[in-house]
Formats: structure tokens, C-alpha cells, sequence
């Protein structure tokens, strides 16, 4: 096997791990404090130490990973990924929303090093031109993403099999076989020989700038009312926790797939001019305004008094593939506007703003649901979506 697919499969196995006890996380701990009276609001709460301390994490984690290297990078979110499901192990009446908010904020700060060092190694071992390279990093975040939806699920059945501690202590031994996996990549995978100052975690390029921008309120628009809003009303309409992970699992899991073959999709459809260099930043601002017609016809069948569950989950698979190819599009963009020397603080910048976005999407999730209900936090949705779509613009409009 080639070395570099080779490593490209380590990094992927690896993530692929993580990703499973993030998405298991995110559920399990949604759904336990909604079982123990938690209001919406206050269960999004418990993630604001998670998307504060990603944003932090992907600025610090860009410039780590520069000066020491990748697979340390990854080594070291992956334990400390370990370390903060074995928080959650003790009883209940430990869990008050302090400690649970730090065990969250310490997961924040694993999934991003996790997140910046996969995305920035395959930048680094992805040498035959940029069609190779929109190939390998949209297979890698689709497959991620469809694994989160498995996640999704894996912690609603944990939870209703092992209780919320024995499956969190399950979690984090699968999780050990990740870091293992770990050691086998190359020391020093990214590093440069010049010291990168830490000044240099701020991006002045404007391409990564405004990409970056658009990307915040992307992903606002998609967790304002995905992350909190949307499990809590499946929930208060009758479904029981299996139905609610499994349904939010098919979503991810189909979203995950879309994105995996969004290049073959988009080369297919003459979505981009050139196949062999992939999409541009008008292909960003194209698939970002679509993300308006799958909310505005939720929001529609909502006020026409149709069947919820199918108004929803029609208009959540539409959103779903519109999403998934806008990301994929995101993703491969910021890898190829970064030069190799400045890949990983480039990609820890642009997901610093990811993680604002899912900041500000999680609490408004809580906050718009608990005031507004569903169709509320649609229609902030929306809103995010209209600014995503101007910053996209501005992005085309440099010429990119």
C-alpha cells in the first residue's frame, strides 16, 4: 500500500473513532438531562464550554500543530477526548452543570485538535493536484459525518442498555483503540522548520478570511435549530429517545454520504468549471442561498397545519443534501487557498469560526425553541443562511 494512503487511512480510522463517542456524547447527554428535568435552554447551556473552548482550541491547536507536528496533535486530543468521557462516569449526583459544562468544555477542546490535525494532514499527504485532494477531504468529513449520525444513535442504545455512566466508560475504551492507531504516523507530520510566532494563529489573508466569516454563520444556521430546537420537539410530540436518536442518526448518516460524494456529484452536474480543480468560491455562495427554499417550506407546511413529522422530515432531507454539498465545498476550499507552510493555522483559524458558529447556533438553539418554539429557530436559520450567502459573495468577488 502506498505510504501516503496509508497514513491517510490512519488519520481516517482514527477519526472515524472519535467521532463516533462525539456524536454519542452530544446525544447522550441531550437526552439524560432532558430525562432529568432540564429545560432547552439549559441543556444548550452544557454545550457553551464545548464551542467556547473550540474556538480557543482551534486557534492554539493551528499553531501547536505547526511547531510540533500533526500526529502529537492528534495523540493529544484523542487522550484528552478519554479523559473527559471518564469524567462522566461518576453518579449522578455528581453531574451538576458545572462539572458537566468542564467534562464539555475539555471534549470541545479534544474534538477540535482531533478536527484541525485529520483535515490538515490530508492537505499534507495529498500530492496529486487538487481533484485528489477534494476526493480525500470530502471522503473524510462525509464519512465523519455519517459516522456521527451512527453516534447519534450508539448513544441513545447505550443509554437505554448501560445507563449514562456505563456508557460513557464504553466510549472511552473504544476510544483507546484510536489512540493507538495514533502512533503509527510519521513524527513531526506538518511541522515546519521555521517556528511559527503566535501572532501567526490570526489569518491576514483575505480569501481565508471571508471564508471564514460565511463559514460562522453556515453553521449557525444549521445548529440553531438542529442541535437543541429539533430533538426537544420530537421529544415533547411523543417520541421516545430511540426515535429521536435513530431519526437524527439516518439524517447525519445520509447528510455524511452526500458529502462523501459530493466531488462526483458536482463533476457529474458541471457544478464547477474545471474538475480537476475543483469548486470555487461561487459554488460556496450558489449551494449557500438553496439552504432558504428547504426552510421556508418547513416553515410553510408548519403554518398550513400539515403532518409534522413528515413536514419535517421532508424538508430536513432537502436541507441535508444542499448542507452536504455546501460543507464539502467549505472544506476543500480552505485547504486549497493554504499554502503547506501555513496549512494548519489556516485550518485552525477557519474552525475557530466554525466553532463560533456552533456557539452561537447551540445557545440560540436553547434560547429560540424555549421563546419562539421550532418555527423560530428556523427563522434564524434562515437569517444565517442570507448572511452566509453575502460573505460567500464577497469571497467570489476576489476573484476565487
Amino acid at each position: 500500500m502506498p505510504t501516503a494512503l496509508r497514513q491517510y487511512l490512519t488519520i481516517t480510522g482514527n477519526y472515524w473513532l472519535f467521532t463516533l463517542t462525539d456524536g454519542a456524547i452530544r446525544m447522550l447527554v441531550v437526552l439524560h438531562f432532558y430525562q432529568l428535568g432540564y429545560s432547552p435552554f439549559a441543556i444548550a447551556m452544557l454545550f457553551v464550554f464545548y464551542e467556547f473552548f473550540g474556538i480557543v482550541t482551534n486557534l492554539a491547536g493551528g499553531w501547536m500543530g505547526a511547531r510540533m507536528g500533526l500526529n502529537r496533535t492528534m495523540q493529544l486530543g484523542t487522550a484528552v477526548q478519554i479523559g473527559a468521557l471518564l469524567m462522566l462516569t461518576v453518579p449522578d449526583a455528581w453531574l451538576t452543570v458545572a462539572y458537566v459544562m468542564t467534562a464539555q468544555a475539555l471534549s470541545g477542546i479534544a474534538k477540535d485538535l482531533n478536527k484541525m490535525s485529520a483535515k490538515s494532514g490530508v492537505k499534507m499527504i495529498a500530492r496529486q493536484g487538487n481533484a485528489q485532494l477534494f476526493r480525500w477531504v470530502a471522503w473524510i468529513t462525509g464519512s465523519k459525518n455519517a459516522l456521527k449520525g451512527v453516534g447519534f444513535f450508539l448513544g441513545a442504545v447505550l443509554l437505554a442498555w448501560l445507563g449514562f455512566q456505563g456508557a460513557m466508560a464504553a466510549l472511552a475504551a473504544m476510544l483507546v483503540v484510536g489512540f493507538l492507531m495514533t502512533l503509527t504516523l510519521p513524527t513531526g507530520l506538518g511541522a515546519i522548520k521555521k517556528k511559527a510566532a503566535t501572532e501567526s494563529v490570526f489569518s491576514r489573508e483575505p480569501t481565508i478570511n471571508w471564508l471564514s466569516a460565511a463559514r460562522i454563520f453556515l453553521f449557525g444556521a444549521r445548529d440553531v435549530w438542529f442541535v437543541v430546537a429539533l430533538p426537544v420537539f420530537l421529544v415533547s410530540i411523543g417520541w421516545d429517545f430511540h426515535w429521536v436518536g435513530a431519526y437524527l442518526a439516518v439524517w447525519v448518516i445520509g447528510y455524511g454520504a452526500v458529502q462523501a460524494i459530493a466531488p462526483r456529484l458536482m463533476a457529474s452536474r458541471g457544478a464547477h468549471a474545471n474538475v480537476h480543480e475543483g469548486p470555487g468560491a461561487k459554488a460556496a455562495a450558489g449551494w449557500t442561498f438553496a439552504l432558504i427554499l428547504p426552510l421556508a417550506a418547513i416553515l410553510a407546511a408548519l403554518s398550513a397545519g400539515l403532518t409534522q413529522g413528515w413536514a419535517i422530515t421532508l424538508g430536513l432531507a432537502f436541507f441535508g443534501v444542499i448542507f452536504a454539498i455546501n460543507s464539502a465545498t467549505h472544506s476543500f476550499l480552505i485547504l486549497r487557498y493554504s499554502a503547506d507552510d501555513k496549512t494548519s493555522m489556516n485550518v485552525g483559524f477557519y474552525y475557530a469560526a466554525n466553532a463560533t458558529g456552533r456557539l452561537m447556533g447551540t445557545v440560540l438553539s436553547g434560547v429560540s425553541y424555549q421563546w419562539l418554539g421550532l418555527a423560530g429557530s428556523i427563522g434564524f436559520a434562515m437569517f444565517f443562511v442570507l448572511i452566509a450567502g453575502l460573505l460567500s459573495l464577497r469571497l467570489s468577488a476576489l476573484g476565487e
